[in-house]
């Protein structure tokens, strides 16, 4: 008996379990969009969001007696992808024919490169959360074309099973992709899902500074396969890379950073669960589900022989030249790694400090912001606070979050601004940042429309101390005596009877002055 199923968490091994008995090997596959205005092979536009089937011709739909031709722009970007992985650029690469019927492909094929890929043999060195690095090595990086989108109608899981009838929408066919495929990660240990996160994040980070992806896993312009298999530990004296690989499983399209994370957890204690029960594992593809957290059969895994491979005849080998690739090579930006390390130096940030700002994906709002005008402590401060709370609350990193409520590095640029000028204090500072959040307006156009400023005017400071005073004469005892801790129970008063826009540091000053401790 094989058990294909999902199994609840009740029926998994416990994780400390299968570390003691296992260990684990992984292999990732990132499926990246690149950001090209026109399809891999034909003209068509690749916008994302267009009514289903609008952007589709000949080409794309795989219609008799058109030909495709090879997008330059993707071929350059391929190229980028593998100098920033530190792989070697083949000199030759040529296009082979995918076989295989599926709705979504209207040529029956999907234009890929299989044994000449684009470039090879790479590395990814990750840096997990203590600050240790990992090394992840890229087997190879080819190029391909996305198939379409199937959308199933009726049922309750969304899936082809159960569903009254399906739709094709064909207009990411053809959109251009680059597949990154690691080799087998070993020695990953009982930190194998966090080294799977690790590598899918700064991967993304890379592709970002690289420009050739908008990489919105949301959209699916990045997608992750995640495969995951067990061979037993080594025997005392044995050493464990002797031991045979285990039959691997992959899970299609995980598109999250924490969902490859808990699908490498999930996997695992799956697969030590069936081996438990003197069951073998099945070679398959495996959907994620986010809402349960468990993974469930697809179909059984196909071999490279299944899908009877042969080179295309209608294109052409991709043969860049050595000029090109040194040209290609000038362009890239300083690796995403290194950029970290010099503005953490150039911020004055903990170590801390930045992984807690490099987790909510705000390096870019602070590195604008400071650019704004703003310290890198206010920038910090105001994109760590509220606007991050937020984030995390809708379950979207702080740049998808700014990008929705229309706040900016020069929103939060001025609200510092009108803090160390001394018209807002932080009080009324968060109330405005409510305000830009809102969308009402820059940071001073909401503090304009609310009546927000610091009480300037001395005479009423005075005023509202002198009657805080009075109101509280045992409280003003025990500061006469000298317990002058007891005064911020009577700032208090003072923020309470000025409705916050009084100076916190002046009413302070000015109560233990009135009462002999000045």
């Amino acid at each position: 008996m094989t058990l294909t199923h999902g199994l609840g968490q009740d029926d998994l091994v416990a994780y400390d379990d299968v570390l003691a008995s296992y260990d684990p090997v992984m292999g990732l596959e990132v499926h990246v969009e690149l950001g090209t205005a026109t399809k891999m092979f034909c003209g068509c536009a690749t916008a994302f969001g267009a009514e289903p089937n609008t952007q589709v011709c000949p080409v794309c739909l795989g219609l008799p007696g058109a030909l495709p031709v090879v997008n330059e722009v993707a071929v350059e970007s391929a190229i980028r992808i593998g100098l920033a992985l530190h792989c070697s650029v083949m000199p030759w690469s040529r296009f082979a024919r995918k076989n295989y019927f599926y709705p979504d492909m209207p040529k029956n094929f999907q234009t890929s490169q299989y044994d000449e890929p684009i470039v090879h043999d790479g590395h990814l060195d990750v840096e997990l959360d203590d600050g240790t690095t990992f090394r992840v090595e890229i087997e190879r990086a080819h190029m391909e074309e996305d198939t379409g989108k199937s959308l199933h109608i009726g049922g309750a899981t969304g899936r082809i099973h159960g569903a009254d009838y399906s739709l094709v929408d064909y207009n990411r066919a053809g959109i251009p992709l680059v597949e990154i495929v690691t080799k087998p990660i070993r020695g990953a240990g009982e930190r194998a899902p966090e080294v799977a996160r690790a590598f899918v994040t700064q991967l993304r980070d890379l592709l970002k500074a690289l420009d050739v992806s908008d990489v919105k896993m949301e959209q699916g312009s990045m997608r992750a396969d995640v495969n995951v298999s067990l061979r037993p530990k080594a025997a005392a004296g044995e050493d464990q890379d002797a031991v045979p690989l285990g039959t691997r499983t992959e899970t299609k399209n995980v598109n999250s950073f924490r969902s490859v994370e808990r699908a490498v957890r999930y996997e695992m204690m799956r697969h030590a669960a069936v081996l438990s029960r003197g069951e073998r594992i099945l070679q398959e593809t495996r959907h994620w589900h986010e809402d349960t957290g468990l993974t469930t059969s697809g179909r059984p895994k196909s071999d490279a022989d299944d899908y009877r491979y042969f080179p295309e005849p209608d294109l052409v080998p991709v043969a860049p030249s050595e000029e090109l690739v040194e040209r290609l090579r000038g362009t890239l930006p300083e690796p995403p790694a290194q950029r970290r390390r010099r503005l953490q130096t150039e911020w004055g940030y903990s170590d801390l400090e930045m992984r807690d700002v490099l987790n909510a994906g705000a390096v870019e709002l602070i590195e604008a912001t400071v650019a704004a005008g703003a310290t890198p402590a206010g920038a910090r401060k105001w994109w760590m606070g509220e606007p991050s709370r937020r984030a995390n609350a809708e379950a979207q990193d702080v740049v998808t979050y700014a990008a929705a409520v229309g706040v900016t590095p020069a929103h939060i640029a001025e609200l510092e601004g009108l803090v160390t000028s001394g018209r807002l204090n932080d009080q009324l500072a968060r109330q405005v940042l409510d305000g830009v959040l809102a969308g009402e307006g820059t940071s001073t156009a909401v503090a304009d429309a609310r009546g927000l400023q610091l009480v300037q005017d001395s005479g009423a400071l005075e005023a509202a101390v002198d009657e805080v005073i009075a109101a509280n004469p045992d409280v003003a005892d025990k500061i006469r005596d000298g317990k002058v801790q007891a005064a911020g129970a009577l700032i208090g008063q003072v923020m309470k009877a000025t409705k916050g826009q009084a100076d916190a540091g002046k009413a302070r000053a000015l109560i233990l002055e009135r009462l002999g401790q000045g």
